[in-house]
């Protein structure tokens, strides 16, 4: 099969989504041709996210048995959450002192995107809708280096779960209408809890579903509140 740039962090992108909802556990052995069939592809881009993930941390590999999914408790799920709510607190912040009325109408116009992918149930849309938003309000901030820490830290958000989930879209949607207000009121404290809501909502959320399908079974592993 041909090689296509890019398609290593692909595969990656899949097998974290997997990792993250729970589809595959910790303990769990990920198979390269089995993953390579299912995504039709070759194992080299298999081999290689593999490689990718091993280094962040995701997976483990035993010798003469292959890769294995790694330990995820509930302090991992807080600690990415957190540090997301970090990067895009001061990114938000930044914005609050260079955003104009065009681009707030901008923004207004791609929550609207957001809410008429919502209505209609459309899982890739509401994810593409989700994601432009944010790329855009981040760009207004000038802090091109800040904005690829926080698009590599939400690499390990499940956004396909949270897409199939109506409450979090609708708590997306409103707090996006809430921000764009703060921000025309000059409301820089609103601005944060609107932006940290976000990430503490999405924490509570995927900290609820995984306990829901019995991923951590001793309640006292880790317990930790989304900071």
């Amino acid at each position: 099969m041909r090689r296509r740039p890019g398609l290593s962090e692909e595969v990656a992108g899949h097998l974290r989504h997997l990792i993250m909802s729970g589809t595959i556990r910790p303990g769990e052995f990920i198979r390269m041709d089995e993953t390579a069939v299912e995504l039709e592809v070759s194992v080299t881009p298999v081999r290689e996210a593999l490689l990718t993930l091993r280094g962040e941390g995701m997976v483990n590999l035993v010798p003469h048995r292959g890769y294995v999914v790694a330990d995820l408790t509930r302090q991992d799920v807080a600690d990415i959450f957190w540090l997301q709510s970090v990067l895009a607190v001061e990114l938000a912040v930044r914005t609050a002192s260079t955003i104009t009325s065009a681009e707030l109408d901008r923004l207004a116009d791609l929550n609207e995107a957001l809410q008429d992918a919502l209505a209609a149930g459309r899982v890739s849309e509401i994810v593409s809708a989700e994601f432009e938003f944010h790329r855009v309000h981040n760009r207004i901030a000038n802090g091109d280096k800040l904005a690829w820490f926080l698009l590599n830290a939400t690499r390990y958000t499940p956004q396909e779960l949270y897409a199939n989930d109506p409450q979090w879209g609708q708590v997306a949607y409103d707090s996006h209408l809430k921000l764009i207000d703060a921000y025309r009121r000059g409301d820089r404290d609103e601005v944060v809890e609107q932006t940290r809501r976000q990430f503490t909502d999405g924490a509570e959320r995927l900290m609820r579903h995984l306990e829901s399908i019995g991923l951590w079974s001793d309640d006292a592993d880790n317990a930790a509140a989304p900071g």
